[in-house]
């Protein structure tokens, strides 16, 4: 599974695809031709501007409308996966190829995307259904707590006290590489039966530590989606990069799934 961010859209790509596409905002029509009357170029200039849809711009709509898709194909592959868990394998391992496909793609593919979307849900719902069968309700707590958390940031992103600055997505890809490594260390103490446990080296306190780690992350994370979504309407980046917004922010809510799911585990290990 790939985690956090958006490497699919960036400022070189979006750049290179207005280019191509000419300038924001220009129609065939809107340039004067020569010989036009003076009436035939008052009317030319009076029509209105043409809008970032109609001109196959990027939008907030589009998105959004994209973004909703992919969610709601995670929510199918889930409900399968909650019926069929040992699909959970199955999604992780082929969510997780397609997620690195995607993420190294010049350009989305929404094809690709897609099915990163259901495969992943397969996962979320194998485990979910592991965890839930544990420790009764603990799925629909982590749902709760991962759009509380979306809808946090997000508020306090539109407010302007939550921005990616330089300086903080350079630590922010520090503690990354810290964590992956981490996790692939714990996962082959795990493997090997070095580690015991359910979560391996992520149990008790140092779990609980690292699990908040990850939440933090992901939020950031989760910031720089909504930062590179904003940059691509604000520059007109083509259509087709809304696919780009819609795969990082289905990312990131997916791994801030998994690492609240995690936590909750972890807190309720005594019940």
């Amino acid at each position: 599974m790939a985690l956090g961010g958006n490497p699919v859209f960036n400022s070189k790509n979006y750049r290179e695809q207005t280019r191509a596409a000419g300038p924001a905002g220009a129609t065939p029509t809107a340039y004067a031709q020569p010989g036009m009357s003076p009436q035939a170029l008052q009317d030319l200039y009076s029509q209105p501007s043409a809008s970032p849809m109609q001109t196959g711009r990027m939008t907030y709509a589009d998105v959004i409308n994209k973004t909703v898709l992919c969610l709601g194909l995670v929510v199918i592959g889930a409900v399968i996966g909650w019926q069929i868990p040992a699909l959970m394998l199955v999604g992780a391992l082929v969510g997780l190829v397609l997620g690195l496909v995607n993420s190294f793609k010049r350009e989305p593919s929404p094809v690709l995307i897609m099915l990163y979307a259901g495969f992943e849900g397969l996962f979320l719902g194998g485990i979910s259904r592991v965890f839930n069968d544990q420790w009764d309700g603990i799925a629909v707590q982590a749902v709760l707590a991962t759009l509380s958390v979306f809808a946090v940031t997000l508020v306090l992103y539109r407010s302007g006290k939550y921005r990616a600055t330089p300086k903080m997505t350079k630590m922010f890809m520090i503690a990354m590489i810290g964590y992956g490594l981490f996790s692939l260390l714990n996962f082959i103490l795990m493997i090997t039966g070095v580690a015991d446990g359910a979560f391996g080296l992520r149990s008790g306190g140092l779990g609980l530590a690292i699990g908040a780690l990850a939440v933090l992350l992901a939020t950031y994370a989760l910031v720089m989606d909504f930062t590179s979504i904003s940059e691509g309407v604000r520059h007109g980046a083509p259509a087709k990069m809304a696919w780009a917004g819609a795969f990082g922010l289905t990312v990131t809510l997916i791994w801030l799934y998994v690492e609240i799911l995690r936590i909750l585990a972890i807190l309720r290990g005594n019940d």
